[in-house]
Formats: structure tokens, C-alpha cells, sequence
């Protein structure tokens, strides 16, 4: 088999094209938004600007971190069908060390800029003069922000290295008997182990809470780091079904089939219906309550000028996946599958953008030239650092002591 991969000269261009973009959108914005302006909040355009990079920043960090998520939860739980595609998932990972530096670069810059219309909690007047602010200013501070997003980061990143070195380290190795696969496998579950504390402790829990919640400070909910997992989960195994497919056409993944297909695609059905269920049960339990320092939240988005991006978010995220997926043969169809990955990465973005921007720009619900041309600019380094990867490295790991499982495998 043909293991080796070179990047085609349509797709270089492809990304050169979108990180260029992103890169001309970024001058752009400090031409025309002026950054350094209105960090209180009197420039909407200032404003929009840091909020944009927010929204695409965390939301691409977190969605490519899926797919060590994803290889971590399949070696804890013993599970061989995925080794046939796990160095796509490997490629999209290798990007979590530049994705980290680059929203870490922005937090700062947020943070250090003082810019409390982002976080209005930044502000230490009024923080002072409001009793809830106030109270939590334990957590809600400078330092903590930018420690635990600083330590978090590191470690997604070393701990990621060590996962994908492991799994490379297999290559040179050569076939292995039952003994050095067993310990092999007991390494790559210990660090497994590690990063599934980490992650718990990270996305399912605080990380949401500083990054997303605390734009809006007085409005919180139990549920929030769960939906924001929801969220970018599924819209990270849709991204990896995107370059499974990619790599499939290309001549790579010889022993992926429709049966690892059908098998992602269940997931992104599965996953979109979950995050269905989280955001259903966060409005209907604040709808029920009606106390107003929950529903202030919602006012504005399901009441205010972000209706429409409010109700947009549902159809996509939930109606166009389920109605779409609910056929078996659809999950086995390589144009179906794409076609709903592309629209899963989409609408999620969108999901980051209403809980963005409602608490930074308020009355300016557009979706701006700017918001899209810093996405393409992350969509650029994506496809760069996957390809990247996958140009230096074998895309089956044939060593793999679970490759068999995964060859045989049916649904």
C-alpha cells in the first residue's frame, strides 16, 4: 500500500488563499475597527472587533482538542475501530500547540488591554459598585483568568505531544509481540488517563466559565459547560469526518470503509441530538423559573435582534443533522456525510457567535465581513497544519496492535 501522502498543489493553494484572507481581514480590522479604541465600550466596531477573534479563537482551539478528546476516550475504552483512521485524528490534534498560543495571544491581549467590554468584570470601579461582581471577584480576576487558561493550555499541548509520539514511536518499532504491545498500551492509557482529568477539569467544567459565561457576569447556569462540550464536540467529529473522507479520496486510509463512515456519522447524529437536549433543558428550566437574572440571558436572543441567529442555530444544529441522518444509507454516503459535516461546523460557529456577541456588541447582531474572514484565516491553518502532518508521517499507523480490530471492522 501506498502510505505516503503529498499534498496536491489545489488544496496548498486552497489554504494559502484562506489564510491570506484571514491575514488581510486581520489588518483590515485594525485599519478600520480601530482595536485600541472604546475599550469601555463606546465603539462598537472596537468592540466587534475582540469579540470576533474571541469567538473564532476558542472555538477552533476547541473543536481540533476533540480529536485528542477523541483518541483518548477510544484507548480508555479499549476501542480498535477508529486505529484505521487515528492519524487523521493525530494530524487535526498536531494543531492544538499553534491554536493554544494564538487564543492565549488574544486572551491576553483582552485581558492586558483592560478591554471590560468583552468582560465587563474587568472593570474595577464597577466591580466595587455591584455587589454580585463583587462577590465573585475571587474567581473573576486577572490572574486566575489568565493562570488557569495559561496552565490548561500547556498541558492540552505537552500532554497531546506525548500521546502522538507514543502512537509514532509504534512505526519505528516495528511489529510487536504480545509483551511490548501490552506495555505500549498500558503507557498510552496512562497519559490517557492524565488528559481525561485534565479535559473534565477544563472543558467540561471551568474553561467555559472563564472564557464564555463571564462575558455575561451576572447570568450563570449549571448546564453551560456541558452545552459548550456538546457543542464543540460534535462539531470536532465532524471535522474529522471531513478529513477522513479527504484522505480517503486522496488514496489514503486504505482500510477505512463505510463502516467507520456510518459510525462517525452516528456520532454527529447522536451528538447533535445531546446538544439539542442541553440547550432545550437550559431554556426550558430558566423559562419555567422566570427569575429575571436568568432570563436576562435569553431576552436578548430569543426576544431581541438575535432572534433570527438564535432560532438559525436550532435548524441547524439540530433539524438539517437529525432529518438528514435518521437513514442508515445516509450515513454511508461519502457526498451526504460531507454535506452535513460542512453544515455541523457551521452551525456551531454560529452557536460561539450568539453566546458571544450579544454580551459585547448588543444592539449589532450582523454577521460581519470580519467574523467571516478571521474564521477562514483558522480554516486555513487547519488545513495547513493537517496537511503538514500527514506529508510527514504515515496515515495508517500499521503497527498498532488494535489495526486488526479496525480492519474487520462492521457495524
Amino acid at each position: 500500500m501506498d502510505n505516503r501522502y503529498v499534498t496536491p498543489a489545489a488544496y496548498k493553494k486552497s489554504y494559502m488563499a484562506f489564510i491570506a484572507i484571514g491575514v488581510l481581514t486581520l489588518i483590515l480590522g485594525f485599519v478600520f475597527l480601530n482595536p485600541f479604541a472604546g475599550a469601555h465600550g463606546d465603539n462598537v466596531n472596537s468592540t466587534r472587533f475582540w469579540a470576533g477573534l474571541l469567538q473564532n479563537s476558542t472555538y477552533f482551539l476547541m473543536i481540533v482538542n476533540v480529536a485528542l478528546f477523541f483518541i483518548v476516550i477510544s484507548t480508555l475504552a479499549m476501542g480498535g475501530w477508529q486505529i484505521a483512521f487515528r492519524r487523521v485524528n493525530e494530524a487535526i490534534a498536531s494543531l492544538v500547540p499553534i491554536m493554544a498560543v494564538l487564543t492565549f495571544i488574544i486572551l491576553l491581549c483582552i485581558i492586558l488591554g483592560n478591554r471590560s467590554d468583552i468582560y465587563h468584570w474587568l472593570d474595577k470601579e464597577a466591580v466595587a459598585h455591584d455587589e454580585l461582581l463583587n462577590h465573585k471577584k475571587g474567581f473573576l480576576n486577572s490572574w486566575v483568568f489568565l493562570g488557569f487558561s495559561f496552565v490548561v493550555l500547556f498541558l492540552w499541548s505537552y500532554i497531546g505531544k506525548k500521546i502522538n509520539k507514543l502512537s509514532l514511536e509504534s512505526d519505528e518499532m516495528g511489529p510487536m509481540d504480545f509483551d511490548t504491545a501490552k506495555k505500549w498500551t498500558a503507557k498510552n492509557m496512562t497519559w490517557s488517563a492524565y488528559y481525561i482529568v485534565l479535559y473534565l477539569l477544563s472543558v467540561a467544567s471551568i474553561l467555559p466559565w472563564l472564557w464564555l459565561m463571564s462575558i455575561d457576569p451576572h447570568w450563570y447556569s449549571t448546564m453551560y459547560s456541558w452545552y459548550t462540550f456538546a457543542s464543540t464536540f460534535v462539531a470536532g467529529i465532524a471535522l474529522m469526518t471531513l478529513f477522513v473522507v479527504y484522505f480517503k479520496n486522496q488514496g489514503q486510509l486504505e482500510f477505512v470503509n463505510k463502516e467507520h463512515l456510518q459510525d462517525l456519522g452516528k456520532f454527529m447524529f447522536a451528538f447533535s441530538i445531546f446538544w439539542t437536549y442541553l440547550w432545550f433543558d437550559q431554556f426550558m428550566l430558566i423559562w419555567y423559573g422566570n427569575i429575571p437574572e436568568e432570563t436576562v440571558y435569553f431576552k436578548p436572543r430569543l426576544q431581541g435582534m438575535y432572534k433570527g441567529i438564535f432560532y438559525l442555530n436550532l435548524i441547524i444544529n439540530f433539524v438539517a443533522p437529525f432529518l438528514i441522518f435518521m437513514k442508515a444509507a445516509a450515513k454511508r454516503n461519502y457526498t451526504i456525510v460531507t454535506f452535513v459535516s460542512i453544515i455541523i461546523i457551521f452551525g456551531h460557529w454560529i452557536d460561539f457567535y450568539q453566546m458571544v456577541m450579544p454580551g459585547t456588541v448588543y444592539n449589532n447582531p450582523h454577521l460581519s465581513w470580519f467574523e467571516f474572514g478571521i474564521a477562514l484565516g483558522f480554516v486555513g491553518i487547519i488545513m495547513w497544519g493537517v496537511s503538514r502532518f500527514a506529508s510527514r508521517t504515515p496515515m495508517t499507523a500499521m503497527n498498532n496492535p488494535f489495526l486488526k480490530e479496525s480492519i474487520i471492522h462492521h457495524v
